[in-house]
């Protein structure tokens, strides 16, 4: 069972994390690169301030985003600002984000993100936590994904897992971390099967495109490319 109150509180103490950290930042700092190709900070915080928002409006009913252009318009459109004004447009768009899940709602009915893409009501929290966790490291301040909670990383390697489940370019894949934890994922490709092993946070970045898998094992097999999330 997916536990959306407990979710919203991972996110509230994620994004307290987050904003600590940046806090250490100055003006000069935010507009340098991130980890992210062609984002510096400013942009990874914009988008992690809109993603909240976008994520209100997929509880409330509404399109995620006006458009795909939309989206990134807002981005490059709030990635220059000075650090006070990125810190409290994150501070304030996770408060809208908590006070949206905290209403009385339906867990279980159906919503849609972008592209098409529908999951249940109750799995938005931990989307939200993903995005948080995740651009976190992209900021490249000191957060690893070493750091990221046991708990968080099997459950994101899940998610990818059966995201993966299926896909056209993929061979059958067979992933196993130092935890002692399986999963398949791939195999719609006519290719022989490939089992992909290492540490849990080199598992976890490598589906989530923040490695290049230089740290994982495939048995002898080129390692797969994985496509684009």
């Amino acid at each position: 069972m997916i536990d959306h109150a407990r979710d919203l509180a991972s996110v509230r103490e994620a994004t307290e994390r987050l904003l600590s950290a940046a806090a250490a930042l100055d003006n000069a700092s935010v507009a340098e690169p991130s980890r992210l190709p062609g984002w510096s900070r400013g942009h990874v915080l914009a988008h992690v301030a809109r993603n909240a928002d976008a994520l209100v409006n997929v509880l409330a009913g509404r399109p995620m985003y006006a458009s795909a252009e939309a989206r990134d318009t807002d981005i490059e459109r709030d990635a220059p600002r000075p650090l006070d004004a990125q810190l409290a447009d994150v501070r304030d768009s996770a408060a809208g984000f908590q006070a949206e899940g905290e209403r009385p709602a339906d867990w279980s009915r159906t919503v849609e993100l972008r592209n098409g893409v529908t999951d249940a009501a109750a799995r938005v929290p931990f989307r939200r936590l993903v995005e948080v966790e995740l651009h976190h490291v992209d900021l490249g301040i000191g957060y690893e994904l070493e750091d990221l909670d046991e708990d968080f990383v099997r459950r994101e390697t899940d998610f990818l897992a059966d995201r993966f489940a299926g896909h056209k370019d993929l061979p059958p894949i067979r992933l196993s971390d130092d935890r002692g934890r399986t999963w398949t994922t791939g195999g719609g490709a006519d290719a022989e099967p490939v089992h992909v092993s290492g540490r849990a946070a080199d598992l976890v970045g490598w589906l989530a495109g923040r490695r290049d898998g230089g740290g994982l094992k495939s048995a002898g097999a080129a390692l797969p490319a994985l496509p684009p999330l």
